[in-house]
């Protein structure tokens, strides 16, 4: 619900704030004295719609999910628009757009004043429609639930037999491209880390004349060893340091020797030609252990066109037994519902007659499986599809269905907002809507504008909204206050004795 509202600076308000209750708010007030104004800054603020007000705030107990949007959540969670030089909206101070804004709060907030087709989709009336079969006979979940389960397995395997037929349809080419690949990889062979070795070869058969050369040179200091140790004795020194590096100097240089010697065999040309055939490898293949690893997958996947005929033959068993398993599923689910049916449209009738709405249709078909089964129910309003019936049809058949809903809810369903649902509809139709919305109003938070006394009667809040001068204000009713305003609704700013005893009858009707 939302706990608390704040309005600052907007057209005819200079700040308002309103200690919210749960169940059925309703607001009254003169023509032009700000009550969609009003409607309109609180949807404002949770990103539902749009105003220059320089501030709209609202403190609300709706849980966040902290992944879908990135904001942490806490007990009670402030969105908030700000508008200085351009509009900035904010869940617990943190900065994010209007859509993301209006995506949290689409979770527990609707404005039925909008045509929204949404509690007449599929999902929504299957769920209602369920919810009465498992109140009344229970099973119905776990049936869904397993359906959900086998059609899910289902669509995969046939996902998987259509990637199959797609796959047999090219499979000779495919086969083709697998061994042409393999076969150029194994034509030149190549061995992890060969192309670092053979750069190495490269470098020191690049270098080898030169490098013997200059081993060749300074072989000549061994023909002065023997003078460097008789000046060491003849100064009393232990020469042996001087013998071990020159015999450690003696080594090197035969080693590096030996190793030059070794390349004399080496043809620089296939060593080139290697090293270059590898490179055309790596540029394709982007390394020799990549090109290693996609050979390995064209053998796995030349093995897998080998045996695809055994595959699918399996996969189609296996889709054969699923699909006879959802069948048998969704027609025990569409049993169910249709048993179910005519009471559902008879309840949905009865609510549309205290309403004052023609009776609706209501029709179940056997589609393509979904999640759901097979059902597609919807419905009619007197034979007239619901986009040619009018707005205030519309919004009253909405409310039927929440109503319907709500019979089985057991927590809070959000907040719902209307305007003037109850406007142009005689005092009969005008306590029916409200005696609906009563209803609803214990499962919802209702925000509603009424010029009616019947609606007006059956709030579990009542803010007056009024002009002082040219500036809007707001006032939370006492019972007094509710039965002078009533009865302004009922009689016109002049208030009369006959109007006060109405009001008090109709607040006595709400006990």
């Amino acid at each position: 619900m939302i706990e608390r509202f704040y309005l600052k600076d907007y057209l005819s308000f200079k700040e308002v704030e309103l200690n919210l209750n749960n169940g059925l708010v309703v607001f009254t007030g003169p023509s032009g004295s700000g009550k969609s104004i009003l409607m309109e800054s609180i949807l404002t603020s949770v990103g539902g719609s749009s105003c220059d007000a320089t501030l709209c705030e609202s403190s609300v107990t709706w849980e966040i999910d902290e992944d879908a949007c990135g904001i942490e959540s806490d007990d009670i969670n402030v969105f908030k628009h700000i508008k200085k030089e351009k509009s900035r909206y904010f869940i617990n101070n943190q900065s994010l757009s209007r859509k993301a804004m209006s995506n949290v709060a689409a979770k527990y907030l609707r404005h039925l004043s909008l045509k929204d087709f949404s509690d007449f989709e599929n999902e929504n009336l299957l769920g209602i429609l369920d919810e009465r079969i498992e109140a009344n006979s229970k099973g119905i979940k776990a049936l869904r639930e397993k359906f959900r389960e086998v059609y899910t397995e289902y669509h995969w395997t046939e996902h998987e037999l259509k990637v199959i037929e797609d796959e047999e349809k090219k499979i000779v080419e495919l086969k083709e491209f697998a061994a042409f690949e393999i076969k150029k990889i194994e034509e030149i062979n190549p061995q992890p880390n060969e192309d670092e070795e053979l750069l190495e070869i490269k470098k020191e058969l690049s270098r080898k004349e030169k490098v013997l050369e200059s081993i060749s040179s300074a072989n000549e200091i061994f023909n002065y060893e023997h003078l460097v140790s008789g000046a060491l004795e003849s100064l009393d020194v232990d020469s042996s340091f001087f013998d071990d590096a020159m015999n450690e100097l003696r080594a090197i240089f035969d080693g590096a020797e030996e190793r030059f010697n070794a390349l004399e065999d080496v043809d620089v040309e296939s060593v080139l030609n290697r090293i270059e055939e590898l490179s055309g490898l790596k540029r394709r293949y982007g390394s020799i252990e990549e090109a290693l690893t996609y050979k390995e997958q064209k053998i796995q996947e030349l093995a897998k066109y080998e045996n695809i005929e055994i595959e699918k033959h399996d996969l189609k068993e296996k889709h054969e037994a699923l699909s006879r398993e959802v069948q048998e599923l969704a027609d025990a689910l569409s049993t169910l519902r249709e048993a179910e049916l005519k009471s559902f449209e008879d309840d949905l009738n009865h609510y549309l007659k205290n309403l004052y709405l023609r009776e609706a249709k209501i029709t179940m078909q056997k589609v393509e499986y979904s999640k759901s089964g097979q059902d597609v129910i919807s419905i009619e309003l007197n034979a007239t599809a619901l986009d040619k019936i009018s707005t205030g049809e519309f919004n009253r058949l909405r409310l039927a269905v929440l109503a319907l809903k709500s019979e089985y809810m057991n927590k809070n369903g959000g907040v719902l907002m209307l305007d003037e649902i109850d406007a142009n509809l005689s005092g009969e139709e005008s306590m029916s809507v409200a005696r609906v919305l009563k209803q609803l109003s214990k499962h919802f938070q209702i925000f509603v504008i009424s010029h009616q006394p019947q609606l007006t009667s059956m709030g579990d809040q009542h803010f007056l909204v009024y002009k002082d001068g040219t500036i809007s204000k707001t006032k939370e009713l006492n019972l007094d206050e509710r039965v002078d305003e009533i009865a302004r609704i009922i009689s016109g700013d002049k208030i009369s004795d006959e109007a006060k005893k109405f009001a008090r009858e109709l607040l006595e009707v709400k006990k």
